[in-house]
């Protein structure tokens, strides 16, 4: 939608169209307004005058003229040297934002907003940039999907190797997949030890974390959008959550301990309780961190070593074999003639 419409409003941040004068001066009467009721005005959205409503994505709500302010001429005073006519004229503008607005509160200037909605990929960048540029301390990234494209891992590297040079510690969580990955190991190695990365089965979504008082995650399935998280009790929660989960997993150094069953790799020891809990083959797969068609390779595997001849027969073969649990016992696998396990 930021493009939408954009022929017929062009302009910067030195003014607000007629057209957007009339949906900013709606929202700040209603409280909020409807996305389609913007779409004419693609100006709104870009200077951030109104951005989606956490509660209902399909509306969005008008934000504090003096906080948008605050955000923007942080980028124009940067470029002050050449660009001093560009500041005075934003100045102006936004003060005449501040009359059409004075019913909006603007968001404490050292906090800012507990929940803040952002849409686009680029927004997202920006924003996990300033995070970053702030952080002093400490950084916790939950990293989902299995094997890292080295593409990634290097588009990253720059803002990581930043925050070693001012001293700020890394934890990041993967699922077990992600040891086969060579970009990872070679990411590792160039941070030292200014990185410590552990994998388990299966982690949440996607989540980072800056010195425990800002986080970012998901707002929808295609991370288009994302949450920025300022409330403390949020974060709180959330730093609770990647502890617990930093416990049980296993350091990269380590090797995956053996599922005490011959034949049987950690892996699918995952699956078989995966598949135990009835879940299909792309819901294994998602969660595991592979491809739907190597899960399919694996449960083939795993049938051929339980011996199992169906799908229903293998669900009884893993409960035998008691990798339906956590911690299986170490067993002996039955073998083609014998039905039962010892």
């Amino acid at each position: 939608m930021a493009g939408h419409g954009t022929d017929e409003h062009p302009h910067g941040a030195d003014r607000l169209c007629e057209a957007g004068d009339r949906v900013y001066s709606r929202a700040v009467r209603r409280g909020r307004v409807h996305r389609r009721d913007a779409e004419q005005v693609p100006c709104l959205l870009e200077l951030a005058l109104l951005h989606p409503d956490p509660d209902d994505m399909d509306w969005l709500v008008p934000t504090s003229p003096q906080e948008v302010m605050t955000r923007l001429l942080r980028g124009v005073y940067e470029e002050i040297s050449s660009s001093r006519l560009r500041v005075g004229s934003a100045v102006e503008a936004f003060e005449w934002y501040a009359g059409l607005g004075r019913q909006v509160q603007p968001a404490p200037a050292a906090e800012g907003p507990a929940i803040r909605v952002l849409d686009g990929l680029a927004r997202i960048q920006a924003a996990m940039d300033e995070a970053a540029q702030a952080c002093t301390t400490e950084v916790l990234t939950v990293q989902p999907g299995g094997i890292r494209r080295e593409a990634e891992l290097s588009e990253g590297l720059h803002r990581a190797m930043a925050l070693r040079r001012r001293g700020v510690r890394m934890r990041d969580l993967y699922t077990h997949v992600a040891r086969h990955g060579h970009g990872l190991l070679s990411y590792l190695e160039l941070m030292g030890d200014a990185v410590e990365a552990r994998t388990l089965d299966e982690v949440t979504e996607r989540l980072i974390l800056f010195d425990r008082t800002v986080a970012f995650i998901p707002a929808n399935a295609e991370r288009t959008m994302a949450l920025e998280l300022r409330h403390p009790a949020l974060v709180d929660y959330l730093v609770t959550v990647f502890d617990r989960f930093w416990r049980l997993a296993i350091p990269l150094t380590a090797p995956l301990p053996d599922t005490g069953i011959e034949g049987i790799s950690h892996r699918e020891r995952s699956i078989a309780a995966l598949l135990a809990e009835g879940h299909q083959d792309a819901v294994i797969a998602e969660r595991l961190g592979i491809s739907v068609r190597t899960c399919r390779a694996h449960i083939a595997r795993l049938s051929e070593t339980l011996g199992a001849a169906s799908r229903t027969q293998l669900g009884v073969r893993i409960a035998q074999a008691g990798l339906d649990r956590s911690h299986p016992p170490t067993l002996t696998v039955p073998d083609q003639e014998s039905p039962t396990a010892r």
